[in-house]
């Protein structure tokens, strides 16, 4: 998956932007207050995205 993507795909779930790290960025679950980090790569794994999704506690996409 396209890092823009799952960084709509997060926005849209209401999950914000926290910090910008050197190698990834760190994004919260404003609902459960849940952090996880998202990787700088242009495609993201699926099995990454699916744990990322997990930890931020919102359905995986589509």
């Amino acid at each position: 998956m396209k890092r823009r993507e799952l960084e709509a795909h997060l926005r849209r779930h209401g999950c914000l932007l926290v910090r910008e790290g050197s190698s990834h960025t760190v994004f919260e679950n404003a609902a459960n207050r849940r952090r996880c980090p998202v990787p700088r790569h242009r495609e993201i794994p699926d099995p990454l995205v699916l744990v990322i999704c997990r930890q931020l506690d919102i359905p995986r996409p589509a």
